[in-house]
């Protein structure tokens, strides 16, 4: 039973950081396509970073340079290092896992990863 909680979420002044973890179980992470996803209110979700089998990254334009997607399979947990945060980064984040996922060279769409956690919120004011 594959299961996804996120953590790590919270209030952040512009120009801060934040650091996500997601804790994953029932699989291991480095044998699944692991992401990032947010929504804002009224937004579609949007994919925010992946990391891919082979541990090559991923990252929306809109984020690199600032944010960093890693695993460590020690622990099996994926996390997102977010730095120089804005307030066009406040939405609920969520961490997702998919499996036989086609390496690309972008973050890879909602759709093509079946499990997701709950979410955490992040606020940037």
């Amino acid at each position: 039973h594959v299961q996804l909680v996120e953590s790590g979420g919270g209030s952040v002044q512009a120009g801060g950081s934040l650091k996500l973890s997601c804790a994953a179980s029932g699989y291991t992470v480095s044998s699944y396509c692991m992401g990032w996803f947010r929504q804002a209110p009224g937004k579609q979700r949007e994919g925010v970073a992946a990391i891919a089998r082979d541990g090559m990254p991923t990252y929306a334009d809109s984020v690199k340079g600032r944010f960093h997607i890693s695993e460590d399979n020690a622990r099996n947990t994926l996390y997102l290092d977010m730095n120089n945060v804005t307030p066009e980064d406040t939405a609920m984040y969520y961490c997702a896992a998919g499996v036989n996922v086609r390496a690309r060279d972008y973050v890879p769409p909602a759709s093509v990863f079946g499990y997701w956690g709950q979410g955490t919120q992040v606020t940037v004011s």
